[in-house]
């Protein structure tokens, strides 16, 4: 956060200084500007390539930056009001409008003025990821022979065979598939799995992402409500029956929002309830190397329970690694994986070999099981700072259950409490939180905040934002 802040005061001071330079005029050096704005030469080196992005700053290698010519008038914008007859009349005929809503999504991946509290994001802090190791892993990828060569487009053997080992004995490099992170997986999975105007069981609540891909795919997510230990079997076996739906979307491990794991007991007759519908279970397994210190013993996907091919798993790396390695897994047996993989090839060809091999890299290096340790001590700790400071000072945010792995929290507002008001109001405080609504595909229950503590810096960030969180439940709530 503090390199961000850095490089938009540089660039804004730069912009500044512009103007007293002629028009190609030569821009100092960077070892200069090092020494006059006491900044890094990667500050330097970022505040001049927003310049460029912007049109202000030419550079020319081995000569320097200079001040670029400003821009010929824009012409007037075109009439783009016909594209909104064009769009309704495609929704018309369609069973389910495919209208996509990625305010949920965009929220998670938004990031905040500098000097927010960042309660919002959807990834690892950057001081949370193993960037060292994946900068050593990039440069050993980029040094193996034919690593600029065109990949299996199923993905690389030996890192489907890694993906494969996380599944149980039974499972094997022939059953997974490596695609573009788990976003990608998923939106794959639904398209293989149901028709345009089909219903699709989802938890409730549940990830926005799963929700919008959905949508755009013309689906008509249908929620099965959840409780602290996973999807309600009853429940799911009634929504079945009602809907003759042959897809449900769950995250058993750590759920997103919840945070819940699904009962030991429910597993198997949760996959007996979905085998006798005739439906799949997509089980989007995102928070499994997310497992916090003192969570114990973890429960295997279901997938390793899964002998008739009911269960279509997505895994990734990119949660526990960073959010530019978008590198995941789609593994199913029996025909449906050769109709993920044509969905997958023709959507995508192949996930990019320097990505694959990079990974590789990484996931078979020493510094791995270390990250992981490493993720999982201080999910802990801040989880345990976020859990207590919100009791203390925002007792009314009702917490009843805390996650013992995954990066967030999901606490109930007071009754009547506008989330939405109140997720503006902490922004105004300084704080940016995610709105619970986004998580529901029907009316939510009651108001909910997430709050994630693996995207700030550390415990007195956590502190801070949750001081601040109190500034805004002040103005809300007793108004």
């Amino acid at each position: 956060m503090q390199e961000r802040s850095s490089v938009v005061e540089l660039a804004n001071s730069l912009r500044v200084e512009l103007k007293r330079y002629p028009i190609d005029g030569k821009l100092p050096s960077s070892r200069a500007l090092v020494e006059r704005y006491r900044v890094s030469p990667v500050t330097v080196s970022r505040a001049l390539a927003q310049l460029s992005a912007e049109g202000l700053v030419v550079t020319r290698p081995g000569a320097g930056a200079f001040r670029a010519r400003p821009r010929a008038d824009a012409q007037p914008p075109g009439d783009t009001s016909w594209q909104e007859v064009a769009l309704s009349a495609d929704a018309s005929a369609e069973p389910v409008p495919r209208a996509v809503d990625a305010s949920g999504v965009l929220v998670t991946l938004a990031a905040p003025p500098p000097g927010v509290v960042e309660f919002n994001s959807g990834y690892l802090h950057p001081g949370l990821q193993p960037e060292r190791a994946m900068a050593a892993a990039l440069a050993r990828a980029g040094r193996r022979p034919g690593a600029w060569g065109r990949p299996p487009v199923e993905g690389l053997p030996e890192l489907r065979a890694w993906f494969a080992r996380g599944l149980g004995e039974t499972a094997s490099a022939a059953d997974v598939l490596v695609t573009a992170g788990g976003q990608s997986a998923l939106s794959c999975a639904l398209r293989a799995l149901a028709p345009p105007g089909a219903p699709v069981l989802v938890e409730s609540p549940t990830y926005p992402g799963m929700l919008a891909i959905a949508r755009a795919a013309g689906l008509r997510p249908v929620p099965v409500p959840a409780d602290d230990d996973g999807v309600r079997p009853d429940l799911l076996a009634a929504a079945f029956a009602a809907t003759g739906a042959r897809v449900f979307v769950c995250q058993p491990l750590f759920q997103n929002p919840t945070g819940a794991v699904l009962a030991p007991e429910r597993r198997p007759e949760v996959l007996r309830i979905a085998r006798a519908a005739g439906a799949f279970i997509i089980e989007d397994d995102f928070a499994r190397r997310l497992v916090h210190e003192d969570a114990g013993e973890v429960p295997e996907p279901l997938a390793a329970l899964d002998r008739d091919g009911v269960v279509v798993h997505v895994g990734s790396l990119t949660k526990v690694a960073s959010p530019s390695l978008r590198v995941g897994m789609l593994a199913a047996r029996g025909p449906v994986l050769e109709r993920l993989r044509a969905i997958h090839v023709v959507e995508n060809f192949f996930v990019p070999r320097p990505l694959q091999e990079t990974a590789l890299e990484l996931v078979g290096s020493p510094a791995w099981s270390r990250h992981l340790r490493t993720v999982a001590a201080e999910l802990k700790i801040r989880r345990d700072t976020m859990a207590a400071a919100l009791r203390l000072h925002l007792p009314e945010l009702a917490l009843p259950y805390v996650p013992s792995g995954g990066y967030h929290m999901w606490p109930r507002l007071p009754e009547d409490a506008d989330e939405a008001a109140l997720a503006a109001a902490a922004l105004r405080a300084g704080v940016a939180v995610a709105p619970g609504r986004p998580y529901y595909c029907a009316e939510p229950p009651a108001g909910r905040l997430r709050l994630s503590f693996a995207g700030v810096a550390g415990t007195a960030e956590i502190t801070e934002g949750v001081r601040r969180l109190r500034t805004a439940c002040d103005e809300i709530l007793r108004s």
